[in-house]
């Protein structure tokens, strides 16, 4: 997937503010924060209320791992030229067709980078940028490699996909996705090489709390290297390496097998 020559227009940009991983108050509240490369936030069509449009190239996000596509769509008129933002599924090509079905239909070949409704899919589909609420925008399967699956056709009102997750949750049928899988696959296997790179990224370093002082951190202090005797915690005290430190979240009907939780250590 080639990038374009040319810079990103100035409409669908907005400033991206840093803040450093600090509250309102101006304290840390998210350790290893800070620095980064000035950076512009594109604005990404989530809903696809547009029913047509031509991919014009293919840029470079630097706010998220998938690579982004721009939309030419056709206007009415010649002065409301518009372009917009979408993510690029893999195999999606320059000057190809998209298209937005909001509504129940048949007999419609969807190719990749279509967006509709859920009930028009059929059983195996690959999507992306699927709803969880119709009309909110999409929120599952938006990372680079991901996708959701179909897992049975719409019968009712609800349609079953399993998530990248592994978990299997119903939707609703008029909630929107788009077809393929998220291009940029291999970017799980990117190697950063050099410090410097993750504070280009607003990554600063990680020092461990057993090389700390009794002061800067529960584990510090100490003749030599010691674990200080007690089971791992963060620096304000609370319990670390999978032990759950709140209240377990509501069933959800609608999930019908939940994401595998992590072992603890």
């Amino acid at each position: 997937m080639k990038f374009s020559k040319y810079k990103p227009s100035r409409k669908i940009l907005t400033p991206l503010k840093h803040f450093a991983g600090r509250n309102n108050f101006g304290r840390i509240t998210v350790r290893h924060q800070g620095g980064g490369h000035k950076q512009m936030y594109r604005h990404v069509d989530w809903l696809r209320n547009n029913e047509n449009g031509i991919v014009t190239n293919f840029e470079y996000d630097p706010n998220r791992s998938a690579y982004l596509a721009k939309i030419y769509h056709e206007p009415k008129d010649i002065k409301n030229k518009a372009f917009s933002y979408i993510l690029a599924p893999k195999g999606l090509k320059i000057f190809d067709k998209v298209i937005s079905v909001n509504t129940k239909t048949k007999n419609i070949l969807f190719k990749t980078g279509d967006s509709s409704i859920l009930a028009n899919f059929e059983f195996g589909d690959l999507l992306h940028n699927v709803e969880n609420i119709p009309g909110k925008g999409g929120l599952f399967a938006r990372a680079a490699g991901t996708f959701c699956q179909v897992l049975q056709n719409a019968s009712s009102k609800h349609l079953l996909l399993r998530l990248p997750s592994g978990s299997q949750r119903f939707v609703s049928i008029n909630s929107k996705g788009t077809l393929g899988v998220v291009a940029n696959e291999g970017h799980i296997l990117k190697n950063l090489q050099k410090a410097g790179r993750s504070r280009w990224l607003n990554k600063r370093p990680s020092v461990r709390g057993v090389a700390m002082n009794p002061v800067d951190h529960p584990h510090g202090g100490g003749q030599g290297k010691t674990k200080g005797g007690r089971p791992s915690v963060t620096p304000s005290s609370w319990p670390t390496k999978g032990q759950p430190t709140r209240n377990p979240r509501k069933k959800n009907s609608l999930i019908l097998t939940p994401r595998k939780s992590k072992q603890k250590n």
